[in-house]
């Protein structure tokens, strides 16, 4: 088509060609930024990922910590040595004032010549353990524990007597995949070392 000068007039079909190259960058930084998006959002999901499997890592351990001092009491009632001196890590300590038995050996010793050997087919009807209140805090593969304990004996009528209370702070780590006592100090409250230690030399001497 001519001008009224009679020059040819532009008839814009260059447009299109430049349109299709606009079209072109907007799908690559359309593209590059789902790219990053989704990139964004693969980090996302492995961080809550990461963060959910340490939750349940810390869930699991408390778990296994809280059956341990559970446990603790059960093979002492049975009057299991081997299964009680197992809950302590090979260099474990058992500690009361100022007495210390370190090592499983020495805590197996502890225990025969405060109770004696057990009978064969051994069956307490006599006493029992409470272990309570326990709280307990995991760093890794080294944790903290405390926790109140009550031992109730069989009275004159037969009836449940509170004895003896007291608490445990226990040092725990984690041995062979397993969590084991590293160190239990045990604090008598009511009565004293003192007293309760004089109440079981006058139950040994009774029962000889």
């Amino acid at each position: 088509m001519a001008s009224a000068s009679g020059q040819p007039q532009e008839t814009g079909r260059a447009a299109p060609a430049h349109g299709a190259s606009g079209v072109r960058q907007v799908v690559l930084i359309s593209l590059a930024f789902a790219a990053t998006l989704l990139a964004s959002c693969d980090r996302t999901a492995g961080e809550r990922q990461a963060a959910m499997a340490q939750r349940l890592q810390r869930v699991e351990d408390e778990l296994a910590i809280h059956r341990l001092l559970v446990d603790y009491s059960a093979t002492q009632d049975a009057r299991d040595y081997q299964a009680y001196a197992a809950l302590f890590a090979r260099d474990g300590e058992w500690v009361n004032g100022n007495r210390t038995y370190k090592g499983r050996e020495a805590i197996l010793a502890m225990l025969n010549d405060l109770y004696g050997p057990t009978p064969p087919g051994y069956v307490n009807n006599e006493s029992y353990h409470i272990t309570s209140n326990p709280q307990v805090d995991v760093q890794g593969d080294r944790a903290t524990a405390r926790s109140r304990h009550l031992l109730v004996m069989r009275g004159p009528n037969g009836e449940p007597v509170p004895m003896l209370a007291g608490r445990y702070e226990d040092e725990l780590v984690r041995e062979d995949g397993e969590w084991k006592i590293l160190r239990r100090v045990d604090y008598p409250v009511m009565p004293t070392a003192e007293e309760w230690m004089q109440f079981i030399r006058q139950r040994r001497a009774g029962s000889r």
